[in-house]
């Protein structure tokens, strides 16, 4: 089961939920959350670029007692800047100019593309044991995220609550009232975008209707700005999944588009 991050702000938990969290802080992204003694946890800096983009600056993985902290282009394990590929107790890390990917033997697999897009897998022994932006691994969408007893978040309440508080952080939180717009203008351009023949071989595979409602959500963002990021990253999203899931996503990229 995968969970993952991309594009303009979008998330897709463990269990399938897809929302957006604008958060420019550091996060718990996916943890063991058993106590005392968890396996691993994934930590993620979000920010904006230069472009106004939100990507992610730097993500701290710990697996037991060894520390990964992956930026673009650099990796450094408990302190020391490695080359890659690198191997110790039980981690593979491996890395090239455009994906970081690390292997742990206990059941985790992560791949980032360095800017905003990151995926995390994990093996179904963590099953309603996770915590974090990615949910809690229970298999049932909503539950635990999104309502909680007889409370419900919404998705911007739900990101907060995952915040790593360090003293000297300056970020501030999203605020929890804003609604977000509806997009439904665009629903034909977003369907036709991802139902072309390029992927033929995903619809089977994923919920594309999730897919659609994101790229509505990025349209609406854009205000007509038509820049790459602003189209593509939900559809490499898609294209990225559908590869993850054995799918053979076609070309879709050409000279014009993306």
């Amino acid at each position: 089961y995968v969970c993952s991050t991309w594009g303009n702000n979008h998330f897709k938990t463990f269990d399938g939920d897809i929302y957006q969290f604008p958060g420019i802080c550091e996060y718990n992204f996916a943890s063991d959350c058993r106590e005392p003694y968890k396996e691993f946890s994934v930590h993620i800096q979000r920010a904006l670029n230069s472009n106004n983009h939100p990507v992610i600056q730097y993500i701290l993985l710990t697996i037991k007692d060894f520390t990964v902290y992956l930026r673009p282009k650099v990796v450094v394990v408990d302190g020391q800047i490695v080359k890659t590929p690198y191997y110790s107790s039980g981690v593979l890390i491996e890395s090239n100019d455009i994906y970081a990917k690390v292997y742990a033997k206990l059941g985790l697999t992560l791949i980032w593309n360095q800017e905003d897009a990151l995926m995390v897998e994990l093996d179904s022994k963590f099953n309603n044991h996770t915590c974090g932006l990615c949910g809690d691994y229970n298999g049932v969408p909503i539950y635990n995220e999104f309502i909680n007893g007889d409370e419900s978040y919404n998705s911007i309440t739900y990101g907060n609550l995952q915040k790593i508080n360090k003293p000297n952080a300056k970020c501030e939180d999203p605020d929890e009232t804003q609604a977000l717009p509806s997009c439904n203008g665009h629903r034909d351009e977003c369907e036709s975008l991802l139902t072309s023949s390029a992927f033929a071989d995903c619809r089977l595979r994923l919920n594309l209707e999730m897919y659609i409602q994101a790229c509505m959500q990025d349209k609406c963002a854009c205000n007509g700005n038509e820049d790459s990021f602003c189209l593509c990253s939900t559809i490499s999203e898609y294209s990225r999944q559908c590869s993850h899931a054995g799918g053979r996503p076609g070309e879709w990229r050409t000279h014009n588009f993306c």
